[in-house]
């Protein structure tokens, strides 16, 4: 059995599916199995990662643990009831910022949270993803109501990479026994700017979108109303172009044999949330 957290989000709940396709015996971890949509066959439990006595239930039969963090858990509180429970393996989503930008509050971050899965005494791997083509969903409501996406770094090129790629490996290093004590870096197959993002969109749409410059400054004070400032101001670096890119990784066709998915793919996937 193969206990997935963050079971109804963009890794998870993909992965949740590829798993019930495939006959694999999967279990979702929600915090309110009433409103969890999941396919036929899926065992559903209520737990909260940042409550580990709340997940003893979820433990039973499970041999094997996805793991993706919000950042308002107790991970070593976490594992090391999963580990008492007899979990034998954890998959935790980390990031590539870990390598890239370690000093930053997100790769420092990925780094501390990699030593705890290394230290807790189970088989692990490691997946670190880089930017997720979904981020571009902060841009659905201005792309609904205007046409019109505004953002820094218009030209600044990033291997953005498909949620459901990353859930696809998830499910190989998950049910195949050669990728304990692995760290994997993934990315999507080309470098794609923000401006290239919005051109992608108004295809998929039959819309002309525009693209719109903001200034570091802008981007700066936009992203402070969604996150902390630290975190924005890391973002805007990293977006920037000033810093080094992770260049082109092969990891999700070496693990899974097919090649990552286009950003324009993924567009055309969630087109509906655009309209």
């Amino acid at each position: 059995m193969i206990l997935v957290t963050g079971a109804t989000g963009n890794i998870g709940s993909v992965l949740v599916r590829q798993l019930a396709e495939q006959g694999v015996p999967a279990r979702a971890l929600t915090r309110d199995a009433k409103r969890a949509v999941v396919p036929s066959g899926v065992d559903v439990v209520e737990g909260d990662l940042g409550q580990p006595e709340s997940l003893r239930p979820a433990w039973e039969g499970v041999e094997s643990l996805f793991l993706l963090q919000t950042g308002n858990e107790d991970t070593e509180a976490v594992l090391r009831s999963a580990r008492e429970a007899g979990v034998k393996h954890v998959v935790m989503v980390s990031s590539l910022l870990a390598e890239t930008h370690p000093d930053s509050p997100i790769g420092g971050g990925a780094i501390q949270g990699e030593q705890v899965v290394r230290d807790s005494g189970m088989s692990w791997t490691i997946l670190r993803p880089w930017e997720f083509a979904s981020n571009a969903l902060w841009w659905a409501q201005a792309i609904r109501e205007q046409g019109v996406v505004r953002a820094a770094g218009g030209d600044a090129g990033s291997p953005v990479i498909d949620p459901a790629d990353i859930a696809s490996v998830a499910g190989r290093v998950l049910t195949e026994r050669t990728h304990e004590e692995r760290i994997y870096s993934l990315t999507g197959p080309a470098e794609v700017t923000p401006r290239e993002r919005v051109h992608s969109i108004g295809r998929v749409l039959g819309r002309d979108l525009v693209f719109e410059e903001m200034t570091v400054e802008e981007e700066r004070e936009r992203l402070k109303q969604f996150m902390p400032a630290e975190v924005a101001e890391s973002m805007v670096e990293n977006d920037s172009g000033d810093d080094q890119g992770p260049g082109i990784r092969t990891a999700v066709e070496d693990v899974t044999g097919a090649p990552p998915r286009t950003f324009e793919q993924w567009a055309a996937d969630h087109a509906d949330s655009f309209r």
